[in-house]
C-alpha cells in the first residue's frame, strides 16, 4: 500500500468514526502528528466498542496548543510538554499517554535500514548545512563498509509548528553548542537548510519521493511506510537502533511521580541502551472544561486506551506507559479537571 493511499485511509476512516456519530457524542481533538497513527487505531476500535466517535485532526502540536487554548477542542496533544507555570496561566492540565522515538530518515541508493549510523555532532551539522554531501570524511568516518554517493544532502524538515521538531532540535542543542547558540531547541525554529514539509506524514513523503534526501519522522511512520532509517551513536557512545527496547530504557529514566505537570523531556538519555531522540507525547486539556459531558467523553477515551490500548501501541512500536504512571495520571484527573463546581469529572 503507498504512503498517500495509507493516509487516505486513515484519514478516511476517522472522517467516518466524527461523522456517523451524532455531534454531542463526538470526542473532538487537534494536535501532534507523532501518535497519529496509533489514535486512529485507538479511534476504531473505540467506535467499534463504544459507538462513540473520535475527530483528531493531525495539524501538528503547535496547532493542537492554539487549538486547546482557544477551547475549540476537547483535547490538544503536543509532544512538546508545557510547563507548569503555562499550564496554570492556562487553565490546562497535562498528561502523557505514549511514548516514541524520533528517527533520521534517508534516501540512499543500496543503503538498507541501519546500514547507516550518525552521531549528534554529524547529524547537526547535516541540518547546520555545514556537511553537505554523503560522502563527506565525518560521515565516511562512522561508516567505512558502506560506500556513500558523492551526492549532495537534501535536508527535510517540518514546516509546521511541531512536537516532533521540538523533541529534535531539544536533542542537537544537547549535542551540538553551535546549534543551540544559532538555533535553538522550539516547535519551530528558522532553519539554516532544506525543504519545508507538513506533518509527520509530508516529511517522510518527501524524503521518499527524493533522492539524497534525509528527515526525521516519528518510528512509526518509518516502519509503517518501510522508509530506511539510521541508527545513532547515544550518549554513552554506544550504537544503538530504533526500536521499543531502546525506547524504553530511555524512558527509564524519567521521574514522572516528582514532575509537575508530568513535564519530562527524554532525550539524549543516559543508558548503554537509550535511543537518544526519545519523547513522550502529552495530552492537554481544560482543568475546569467549558463543556464536561465532552471532556467526561475524553477522559474515558483515554481511561480505555490506557486499559486495551497497550497492545495496540506495541504494534505501531510505542510504547505504553507502565502501570504506576497510569495510577498517577488517573489520579491527576480526579485532582486536576473538574466541573465548575468543584466535582472531579472522573473518579
Amino acid at each position: 500500500m503507498t504512503f498517500r493511499l495509507r493516509s487516505a485511509l486513515v484519514a478516511a476512516a476517522l472522517s467516518v468514526l466524527a461523522g456517523s456519530m451524532p455531534k454531542a457524542a463526538d470526542i473532538s481533538g487537534a494536535g501532534a502528528t507523532f501518535p497519529y497513527p496509533l489514535y486512529a487505531k485507538w479511534a476504531d476500535q473505540y467506535k467499534k466498542e463504544t459507538g462513540v466517535g473520535l475527530n483528531y485532526q493531525s495539524i501538528g502540536s503547535g496547532g493542537g496548543i492554539k487549538q486547546i487554548k482557544a477551547n475549540t477542542v476537547t483535547f490538544g496533544a503536543s509532544d512538546m510538554p508545557l510547563a507548569a507555570a503555562d499550564l496554570e496561566s492556562a487553565g490546562l492540565v497535562q498528561f502523557p499517554t505514549v511514548v516514541g522515538g524520533n528517527v533520521p530518515v534517508v534516501n540512499l541508493e543500496g543503503v538498507k535500514p541501519g546500514e547507516l549510523v550518525l552521531d549528534g555532532p554529524t547529524l547537526a551539522k547535516i541540518f547546520l548545512g555545514e556537511i553537505k554531501s554523503w560522502d563527506d570524511p565525518a560521515i565516511k568516518k562512522l561508516n567505512p563498509k558502506i560506500k556513500l554517493p558523492s551526492q549532495a544532502i537534501a535536508v527535510v524538515h517540518r514546516s509546521d509548528g511541531s512536537g516532533t521538531t521540538f523533541i529534535w532540535t531539544n536533542y542537537l542543542s544537547k549535542v551540538s553548542a553551535e546549534w543551540k547558540e544559532n538555533v535553538g531547541a522550539s516547535t519551530a525554529v528558522e532553519w539554516p537548510v532544506g525543504l519545508g514539509a507538513k506533518g509527520n506524514e509530508g516529511v517522510a513523503n518527501n524524503v521518499i519521493q527524493t533522492s539524497g534526501a534525509i528527515g526525521y519522522v516519528e518510528y512509526a511512520y518509518a516502519m509503517q511506510n518501510k522508509m530506511t532509517y539510521a541508527d545513532m551513536i547515544n550518549k554513552e557512545g554506544k550504537r544503538v537502533a530504533p526500536s521499543t527496547q531502546t525506547f524504553q530504557a530511555a524512558a527509564a529514566n524519567a521521574d514522572w511521580a516528582n514532575a509537575p505537570g508530568f513535564y519530562q523531556i527524554l532525550t539524549d538519555e543516559p543508558g548503554a541502551k537509550s535511543w537518544p531522540i526519545t519523547g513522550a507525547t502529552f495530552i492537554l486539556m481544560h482543568a475546569v472544561p467549558d463543556d464536561p459531558v465532552a471532556a467526561t467523553g475524553a477522559l474515558k477515551f483515554f481511561a480505555w486506551a490506557y486499559e486495551k490500548g497497550g497492545k495496540m501501541a506495541e504494534d505501531l512500536d510505542y510504547v505504553p506507559l507502565p502501570k504506576p504512571v497510569v495510577a498517577l495520571v488517573k489520579k491527576s484527573w480526579a485532582a486536576g479537571i473538574k466541573t465548575p463546581e468543584g466535582k472531579p469529572l472522573l473518579d
